[in-house]
C-alpha cells in the first residue's frame, strides 16, 4: 500500500561544451522552476554532469575556464562533476583556480592524484544532501582514459571497479544513491545491470538524448543531449512510509523558447572582455599572408605538419588540412588569431607505422570522398577532414592513374619510403582514436604529448627563423 509520497526535483545540464549562449535562457529556466517548486514546497538541486567546459571557445580559452566556474556559480548549481574535457585540456592548477571560491560542490568518485594517490582538496567523493528528511546522495564517474590522464597527473580509477566500493561506502548513509556518470549511454546501462543499490543515473558524455527515463532493474537512466539544447528534469517520489523510492520520472525540456537572463548576459559580457585581452598578445609579425587550402597543398597546411613534425622530433610528419579553419593574415598575429583558425582540442603523438599504412593514407588523401568528410567529435572542433598536409618528404602524384594506384613515390631525407619500411611518425590523437584517415589507426602509439595543442605548435613554429619560408616549399609533385 503506497503511504505518504514527497516529491523533490532534479535539474541537470551536460555536455553544454561551453555553448556559452545558452547560458543566459538555462539561467532563466532554472530560476523559473525552482521558485515555482519552492512555491508549492517542493525542494529541488542543480547538477552538472561534466564537460561543460571547451577550449575551442573563446571566453573558456582566454579565462581559463573560469568563465565556466563563475555562470555555474550565478546560475545556482549545488553540484558540478568532471567530464573528460576539463581533466585532458585543463591543468589541476587551472581547475583549481577556475573552480575557487565557488559554493558548489565538485564531486567525483573515481579520479585521485597520481602522486598523492588522493583527492585534491577542491574535489570530493560524494555529496550527501538532506531533503524534507530524505538522505540523497550523489556519487560521480568520469570515463576511464587511464594512460591518456596519467601525462596531466590524474589516477582515474575503472569507474565499475570503483563504484561498486563507493555505493557500498555510501549506501548506510543515505536513502537514495544518484550517479552522475560521465561514462556514456552504454556504460550506464551495464551499471544499472551490474552494480546494485543505484537509484538514478544521469548520464552524459555520448551526447544521448533520452526522451523519457529509461528502467532498468531497479535503477532509473536519464539524460538530456548535448550544447545546452535542453535541460534535464527529474521528479523523484519518495514513499514516506515504506521508505523506497516510488517513481522516477525523467525528461529533457528544450531551453530554445526561454528568455536571456540578464545577469548572465553581463557576466559573459565581463569575461568576454578578459578573454579578448589575454587573446590580443602578439605572437608573430608576417610579412605576408599564409594560405590554406582544405582540398590541396597550402603554405599555411605546410607550416601546421613542421611545426607537428619539429615538436615531437619525428623525421616526418602527417596531419589533415582540415585542422585549420582559415588564413593567417598580413601583419600581426595574435594569440586569438591562431586560436580562432585551430581550435581543436587535440594532441600531438609519436607514433610507429609502416611505409604501406602511409602510402594508403596519402592516396586517400587525394580522394575527395575524404577531403569532404565532415568529423564530429575526438578533439576536432572544424568542419570536414581535408586532405593530407605532410613534412619531412616529397610525394609524387600520377592523377591519370586509378585511386589507391597514383602515388609513385614517397621520397624522405635520404630515402624512398618502401611499403616494408617501419617508421615512426609525428600525427595527432585523433588518428589513434579511429577518426578520418583509418590506417593511422593501426600504428603502435609510442607517446601521447600533453597538455599542447596544434595552436600552440603553431605559435611555436611561428618563432622559428625558417618557418615562413620553409611553409612555401612544395611537397606535393603533380604529374
Amino acid at each position: 500500500m503506497m503511504g505518504q509520497i514527497k516529491p523533490f526535483h532534479i535539474l541537470y545540464t551536460n555536455d553544454l561544451h561551453s555553448h556559452l549562449d545558452q547560458t543566459p535562457k538555462i539561467y532563466s529556466i532554472v530560476h523559473r522552476l525552482r521558485k515555482e517548486w519552492a512555491r508549492q514546497g517542493e525542494q529541488s538541486l542543480l547538477v552538472d554532469i561534466g564537460d561543460h567546459m571547451d577550449r575551442s571557445c573563446m571566453e573558456t580559452e582566454g579565462t581559463d575556464g573560469k568563465v565556466n566556474g563563475a555562470i555555474l556559480e550565478e546560475t545556482g548549481y549545488d553540484i558540478v562533476t568532471l567530464g573528460n574535457n576539463e581533466l585532458l585540456t585543463f591543468s589541476k592548477e587551472e581547475l583549481r583556480l577556475a573552480y575557487k571560491d565557488h559554493s558548489y560542490c565538485i564531486i567525483s568518485s573515481n579520479i585521485f592524484e597520481q602522486e598523492e594517490g588522493k583527492q585534491p582538496s577542491w574535489l570530493k567523493p560524494w555529496k550527501i544532501f538532506s531533503l524534507d528528511g530524505i538522505r540523497v546522495g550523489f556519487i560521480a564517474a568520469t570515463v576511464y582514459y587511464e594512460k591518456v590522464y596519467e601525462l596531466l597527473g590524474w589516477d582515474v580509477q575503472d569507474p565499475m571497479i570503483r563504484l561498486k566500493q563507493v555505493v557500498q561506502e555510501i549506501k548506510p548513509s543515505v536513502d537514495i544513491v544518484v550517479l552522475l556518470s560521465h561514462l556514456g549511454i552504454n556504460r550506464d546501462r551495464e551499471i544499472a545491470q551490474m552494480i546494485s543499490g543505484i537509484d538514478l543515473i544521469i548520464g552524459s558524455h555520448t551526447h544521448h538524448l533520452l526522451e523519457q527515463a529509461e528502467q532498468i532493474g531497479s535503477t532509473w537512466i536519464v539524460a538530456a543531449g548535448k550544447y545546452g539544447e535542453y535541460i534535464g528534469k527529474v521528479l523523484i517520489e519518495w514513499d514516506e512510509d515504506q521508505k523506497v523510492v516510488q517513481q522516477i520520472t525523467g525528461y529533457p525540456v528544450s531551453i530554445s523558447e526561454e528568455n536571456q537572463a540578464s545577469e548572465i548576459v553581463q557576466l559573459l559580457q565581463k569575461y568576454r572582455k578578459q578573454a579578448e585581452e589575454t587573446l590580443s598578445k602578439p605572437v608573430a609579425e608576417l610579412s605576408h599572408s599564409i594560405h590554406m587550402d582544405w582540398k590541396k597543398e597550402s603554405p599555411l597546411g605546410n607550416l601546421l605538419a613542421d611545426s607537428l613534425r619539429n615538436w615531437v622530433g619525428a623525421e616526418i610528419a602527417l596531419v589533415n588540412s582540415g585542422q585549420l579553419l582559415n588564413h593567417l593574415p598580413k601583419g600581426t598575429v595574435t594569440k586569438g588569431q591562431v586560436h580562432a583558425i585551430c581550435p581543436h582540442l587535440i594532441n600531438p603523438v609519436l607514433l610507429q607505422i609502416t611505409g604501406k599504412e602511409i602510402r594508403i593514407t596519402l592516396e586517400e588523401s587525394l580522394m575527395n570522398h575524404f577531403q569532404e568528410m565532415p568529423i564530429h567529435g575526438y578533439g576536432f572542433r572544424g568542419e570536414v577532414l581535408g586532405s593530407m598536409c605532410i613534412s619531412g618528404m616529397k610525394v609524387t602524384v600520377d592523377l591519370t592513374q586509378q585511386p589507391y594506384e597514383q602515388i609513385r613515390t614517397i621520397e624522405l631525407k635520404d630515402r624512398l619510403l618502401k611499403d616494408e619500411d617501419v617508421i615512426e611518425i609525428a600525427t595527432i590523437d585523433m588518428f589513434v582514436f579511429g577518426a578520418g584517415y583509418l590506417e593511422l589507426k593501426k600504428g603502435n602509439l609510442i607517446k601521447y604529448y600533453l597538455p599542447e595543442f596544434l595552436r600552440d605548435l603553431i605559435i611555436a613554429q611561428l618563432q622559428h627563423p625558417l618557418a615562413l619560408q620553409e611553409c612555401f616549399d612544395n611537397r606535393w609533385i603533380i604529374r
